[in-house]
């Protein structure tokens, strides 16, 4: 735990950096089984904002741990620090009026949790987004080749096989991706979006 330290607040706040960019920030978390659509929503919703001239980036949960969570593994413990980081990582560009689109399995309601906790104390909007799809869609997509792999011994940990998934209580938005394609899930967030003022 580091010590010595103290918070050193910047000359300008939210809502005047809300103003002078005319934009809220917001953290978009994606959450899903693996191969559910998450990352694919989330690219063609990024394109969506961007061409709308709005602010926009995607964390993707493969994409970050070519970086700042390379040392982590998908033990539980792992897992649960690889969302800490990104709640906190979100928060930051939410902080810069960033809308910012979070593409992880993350599997446990906890850990979600926590990262909303972190937004709302900061006063920052939070919006969770359940890519839904069962077991079996997911395993016939297998883009990657890890359900097969999971299913025969050779990945450990693997979430839906081996490792649970808490799917959301009370998400924001629930889009099953086995019944509407990529562009009618953008239409459903970017008009929950509009429909809050974000956008």
């Amino acid at each position: 735990m580091a010590t010595n330290i103290t918070f050193h607040p910047g000359s300008v706040d939210v809502s005047e950096r809300t103003q002078l960019l005319s934009q809220k920030g917001i953290t978009i978390w994606f959450t899903g089984l693996s191969a559910s659509g998450k990352s694919t929503i989330a690219c063609a919703l990024e394109q969506h904002l961007l061409h709308l001239h709005k602010f926009s980036y995607r964390l993707d949960g493969d994409n970050i741990r070519f970086g700042l969570n390379k040392d982590l593994g998908f033990d539980e413990v792992s897992r649960n620090e690889n969302i800490r980081r990104i709640g906190e990582v979100s928060k930051l560009f939410a902080d810069s009026c960033c809308i910012v689109l979070t593409a992880f399995i993350s599997p446990y309601r906890a850990d979600r949790a926590v990262a909303r906790e972190l937004h709302e104390k900061a006063g920052l909007a939070f919006i969770e987004v359940f890519v839904d799809a069962p077991l079996s869609v997911v395993e016939q997509r297998d883009p990657k080749g890890l359900y097969k792999k999971a299913r025969a011994g050779e990945i450990k940990d693997f979430t839906g096989i081996s490792a649970p998934y808490e799917a959301p209580d009370a998400a924001e938005i629930h889009i099953k991706t086995n019944e509407c394609d990529v562009e009618e899930s953008v239409r459903i967030i970017s008009g929950y979006l509009s429909k809050h003022g974000f956008i």
